[in-house]
């Protein structure tokens, strides 16, 4: 076991060596490639024929991916806070424990550290599976110069949270996400209680943990970081209750247009999200996305949300499979960038299929 340990040892500081040569030879540029990662994470799996899991092979090898992030450039990632939220545990899952992890107050600022410069990656909720989707994210958008290079895919499980037993509970904090997946258990065990929306989960546990009958609706990691018991688990109200979240960076300076981007390695599922407004006529919206049906692309997703600069006029969000380099996409986004007022490519980045329960 010993000579094993020694072997691991060395194999694991000779990569580390390989990785601090390739980070000279890139001069810091391009540090993080999600694609990559995904496809070495894939390979193993493919590749391991036990008996450790697959699962646990990812675990370890992102924390083998985090250290040679860190030796190829210092870099930090900032993340809707405060610790131990969902999205920290999502920033954690997708760049390990050996990067600075920046806990920021709301979405907004953490949207305004990346694009300063202050970090070198965001994490940001996007949708989740029972309450739909996050519009403070889809917002900053709209006027944010950001581009998305990777997605986090995690099942959720919330616990009850508090400093007492379930009879003193007389007030619960959570946010307004995490309320409405639990709503039916709510109403059942504790149809008297006050609920008290907050920005964060973390941020719920960290005002129970401060009073008496006060609750919080969050992670049980959140209980043993803030001291607090776990009255009951799993108490959402879906048994499949899945969050997605973005990782986000600067701006490649292409102003989210079609030229200039990165060929995708054809190895990897792609998605690629893209945002439009469009001219104020009858079947504008249908003939927008009549290109996407002629070419064959699926649209996972359509949002849509408010201008802020003029009454009745919308911003629409869309997801599509595939890569923005595929032919039939530039076909695509080439015709509706002709018809629509205003297009930009948010990003192309590999679909997460990982999952992962966080409880």
């Amino acid at each position: 076991m010993d000579r094993v340990d020694r072997q691991i040892l060395r194999l694991l500081n000779q990569r580390a060596a390989l990785t601090a040569d390739i980070g000279r030879i890139k001069g810091g540029a391009g540090v993080y490639v999600a694609e990559r990662e995904q496809e070495v994470l894939k390979r193993l799996a493919a590749e391991n024929r036990g008996p450790i899991s697959s699962e646990a092979l990812t675990a370890i090898y992102r924390e083998i991916m985090s250290s040679a992030l860190a030796l190829e450039k210092p870099m930090r990632i900032a993340y809707l806070g405060p610790a131990w939220s969902y999205t920290h545990l999502a920033s954690l899952k997708r760049f390990g424990s050996q990067l600075e992890h920046l806990a920021m107050a709301s979405i907004p600022d953490v949207f305004g550290e990346v694009e300063k410069g202050r970090a070198d990656y965001g994490v940001v909720p996007i949708e989740n599976s029972t309450e739909g989707v996050v519009t403070h994210t889809l917002d900053m958008f709209i006027e944010s110069g950001v581009q998305i290079c990777a997605e986090v895919v995690m099942d959720i499980s919330h616990c009850l949270l508090a400093r007492g037993p379930l009879a003193q509970v007389r007030r619960i904090y959570s946010n307004p996400t995490a309320f409405g997946q639990c709503r039916q258990w709510v109403r059942t065990h504790l149809p008297n209680a006050e609920l008290v929306e907050v920005s964060s989960t973390s941020r719920a546990a960290e005002l129970a943990a401060k009073q008496r009958g006060g609750a919080a609706i969050a992670s049980s990691l959140s209980a043993k970081h803030y001291g607090l018991r776990i009255l009951a688990r799993a108490i959402e109200d879906a048994v499949q209750n899945v969050t997605r979240f973005l990782v986000i960076s600067r701006s490649n300076g292409d102003g989210g247009k079609l030229s200039g981007r990165r060929p995708a390695s054809g190895r990897l599922r792609s998605k690629t999200s893209i945002m439009f407004s469009i001219k104020d006529r009858i079947g504008g919206l249908h003939d927008l996305l009549a290109p996407f049906k002629w070419y064959g692309i699926n649209l996972s997703k359509i949002e849509s949300r408010p201008s802020r600069r003029r009454p009745w006029e919308y911003y629409f969000f869309v997801d599509l499979v595939g890569h923005v380099t595929e032919p039939k996409i530039q076909k695509a986004l080439t015709t509706l960038e002709r018809e629509c007022n205003f297009l930009k490519i948010l990003g192309s980045y590999p679909i997460d299929i990982s999952g992962g329960r966080v409880r």
